[in-house]
């Protein structure tokens, strides 16, 4: 690797020196830090690559911290979250996070998380020339990772970006959740398909006239998603 940046941010020592110490073999430079305030700190001094963020902080939680920075930048975010507090993994992907793991977890599957969201990030650093991508009004350029909805720009996080991308280069080609979650999120195994459903409402919010009456992003009830082209 080109020893990328990561921030991770964990209150528990032993997760902390484990995570950095994975992070560092693989070539990472890794910045620590033990709660809330300290994170949002280190993320104002200089923007990391990526951020690795537990929900449960003391002094300002995960969650705080993960709409903070959205608010700021695009800032890949996978989230560490523990069995069973579903609500506030929900809540984190509806704010904004990329991915997510649960504890406990094994070190060398963050790891994949963490070089899967980064090689699509960083890709654009010797992009190969490709015309972008066109769909009805909908227009996806993979080198520069912008995307216009009828003429208008509209900013994506990195999952929202390649889950548009993946669906646009195959117009009215119906997709599972978990397909999407082999295809986009490159999961060798199934687990919650609930990432792939809060991506889906977040890019309607964005990509959709009427959210709640989508047109592009339709849903294929009993099998999944599928991207159909409105023509301007």
């Amino acid at each position: 690797m080109a020893g990328e940046r990561i921030l991770v941010v964990d209150d528990e020592p032993t997760v902390r020196e484990v995570v950095q110490h994975y992070l560092e073999r693989e070539g990472y430079r890794v910045q620590a830090a033990t709660d809330g305030p300290a994170a949002l700190a280190a993320f104002g001094d200089d923007v990391p690559d990526l951020i690795v963020l537990d929900l449960m902080l003391p002094g300002v939680d995960g969650l705080e911290v993960c709409r903070q920075v959205r608010a700021r930048a695009s800032t890949p975010i996978i989230m560490l979250t523990a069995k069973g507090h579903e609500s506030d993994r929900i809540v984190g992907l509806e704010l904004g996070a990329d991915d997510y793991v649960v504890k406990p977890f094994s070190p060398r599957e963050l790891v994949a998380r963490v070089r899967s969201v980064l090689r699509r990030t960083l890709d654009g650093d010797t992009p190969r020339p490709s015309p972008p991508l066109r769909a009805g009004d909908v227009q996806v350029d993979q080198v520069t990772r912008e995307v216009t909805v009828a003429g208008r720009p509209v900013a994506l996080t990195v999952r929202e970006f390649d889950l548009l991308a993946f669906l646009v280069s195959h117009p009215r080609q119906v997709f599972s959740r978990g397909q999407l979650l082999r295809q986009v999120w490159e999961y060798t195994w199934l687990g919650d398909t609930s990432t792939v459903t809060v991506h889906v409402r977040r890019l309607r919010a964005k990509v959709e006239d009427d959210p709640s009456n989508p047109l592009r992003l339709q849903t294929v009830y009993g099998v999944g998603y599928r991207f159909v082209p409105v023509e301007p």
